[in-house]
């Protein structure tokens, strides 16, 4: 399970003309789903992402993490993240998850976020979405389990 995380001051998801998901500061998670994943690896994921520690303290030091930062997430199913760029021209998609195993490995992390008391908004999966974000730093980190 691979998730690339992007510490923003705001964030968004369109589908369709319709906002589906928005927030303040806090994480745009792009969360990619492979074959072997399994809830116990969505919750390691869940843990090391509310965990990380790149928001900046009172002396400027990357050294909260989004709770303590009171800080928001936005949740985007992103299946492109478990390509295979290893060769050629064009992504192989052979490690990405069964789409039903993949939403349902996806509505669980966006579950474990919501039960860890963090302010959790969705994009809708596999919907064509457009993404607006304001990435803070730029802070950018991709964490898999």
């Amino acid at each position: 399970m691979i998730a690339l995380i992007q510490r923003v001051t705001g964030a968004s998801v369109t589908v369709a003309g319709d906002v589906t998901g928005e927030i303040g500061p806090g994480l745009l998670i792009l969360l990619g789903v492979e074959k072997e994943d399994n809830e116990q690896k969505a919750n390691r994921l869940c843990e090391r992402v509310l965990g990380y520690r790149i928001f900046s303290d009172a002396e400027g030091k990357m050294n909260l993490n989004v709770r303590q930062a009171g800080g928001s997430v936005l949740v985007v199913s992103q299946f492109t993240l478990a390509a295979d760029t290893g060769r050629g021209m064009r992504p192989g998609f052979s490690r990405g998850a069964a789409p039903e195993h993949a939403e349902a490995l996806y509505d669980y992390f966006v579950a474990r976020c919501r039960e860890q008391g963090v302010a959790t908004q969705t994009g809708r999966f596999a919907a064509d979405m457009q993404v607006a974000l304001v990435n803070d730093g730029p802070v950018t980190f991709w964490l898999q389990v």
